[in-house]
């Protein structure tokens, strides 16, 4: 009997799930993602962009966030409570609610060091420190933040900020720090009395003293790279060639006729251009065979001093011509150097971990950057 009461239930039981239709499972509990990012990047996972986007609770939804260039990403904030890591570009998100949250992201701030009579450096954070001559103030950098480019000429500092703006200190005599109106600057560069600014749109701006026309590039289009020397500027167009005006006693700014150049520096009295292939070329002043670059090769950045030339090459080591008197030139055990920087008579390496190295005339101090750490 107890055999014939169980067959009688599950046959009531069947026939009950028959005349419902079956049984329908409960339906899952869904909760909303909602996705944003700051200006600087964009969320690439769980979609391209800004969006919402509906999970079952309980799902593990994999974030992903990708920053621009010059920018990188600094965390998730919002509804974060279940996010793995709010560090993290790549990390997850529990679903459990409805959330929403933003990728932020901020500029880079890329460590570089710049040389005049004194010495500059650019820390990871935006922040900057100086030493050496600084009777017009030219190291009183402390105070400056959220710097992307600094820039040191024969006696003051330039600082580019991420708003394209610019800011100045030390000596101003000539007006060459009189840079509080300018926008939309990508790049600076500083002589010894005169500054100049490349502007995000290929033209240039300048200040300060004028009377060689130095000054004199309210006509340039098309350009991707400024550099300032003691009287006269250079600028590299976007299609490799070059343009001068100045004081061209010594031919320095005889340029008309490069081409493929891709960075040019201007020393005291000459001028240096770094071809597409690696090969150097200068002219100007060679007293002291600073222009003597024919044999470089694989040079990946070059600098002039007043007196002397440096170039980096492609595998970190350090080559440099001219002036010698101090040592400036003694670069040759130089390795693993990110960039160069030539000052009046001394030269400045960072290295890939952050440190600083100088040699050269050091009577202000400019070359006690050994306890530096830019990273």
């Amino acid at each position: 009997m107890k055999r014939f009461s169980t067959f009688l239930i599950a046959l009531a039981l069947i026939a009950g799930m028959v005349g419902c239709g079956g049984v329908t499972p409960p339906t899952p509990t869904q909760y909303d993602l909602t996705i944003s990012s700051t200006e600087g990047g964009e969320v690439t996972t769980p979609g391209q962009g800004t969006g919402s986007f509906t999970y079952d609770e309980g799902t593990v939804v994999n974030l992903v966030a990708v920053a621009d260039e010059g920018y990188v990403f600094n965390k998730w904030t919002g509804d974060v409570g279940t996010i793995a890591d709010v560090s993290d570009v790549t990390t997850t998100i529990t679903m459990s609610d409805d959330y929403s949250i933003t990728a932020n992201f901020g500029f880079e701030y890329t460590p570089m060091v710049a040389a005049g009579a004194h010495t500059v450096g650019l820390r990871s954070d935006g922040t900057v420190v100086a030493v050496g001559y600084n009777y017009h103030g030219a190291c009183d950098v402390g105070h400056w933040t959220d710097i992307t480019r600094v820039a040191a000429g024969g006696g003051y500092t330039l600082g580019l900020k991420s708003d394209g703006t610019v800011v100045a200190v030390g000596s101003n005599n000539f007006g060459q720090c009189d840079v509080g109106g300018w926008t939309n600057i990508i790049q600076v560069s500083a002589g010894d009395f005169h500054t100049v600014g490349l502007k995000s749109d290929g033209t240039a701006v300048a200040v300060g003293l004028n009377e060689t026309g130095q000054c004199g590039v309210g006509n340039w289009t098309n350009i991707t790279q400024v550099a300032a020397g003691y009287a006269h500027t250079v600028g590299v167009r976007s299609d490799g060639t070059v343009v001068a005006v100045g004081y061209n006693y010594h031919g320095e700014c005889d340029v008309g006729d490069w081409g493929n150049i891709t960075q040019v520096a201007a020393g005291g009295l000459h001028t240096v251009g770094l071809k597409s292939d690696g090969t150097v070329v200068a002219v100007g002043w060679n007293n002291f065979g600073q222009c003597d670059v024919g044999g470089w090769m694989d040079i990946i950045q070059v600098s002039a001093g007043f007196y002397h030339t440096v170039g980096l090459r492609s595998d970190g080591t350090v080559v440099a011509v001219g002036y010698n008197d101090h040592g400036a030139c003694d670069v040759g055990g130089w390795t693993n150097i990110t960039q160069v920087a030539a000052g009046a008579a001394h030269t400045v390496g960072l290295t890939d971990d952050g440190t600083v190295g100088a040699v050269g005339i050091n009577d202000y101090g400019q070359c006690n950057v050994r306890s530096w750490d830019l990273n």
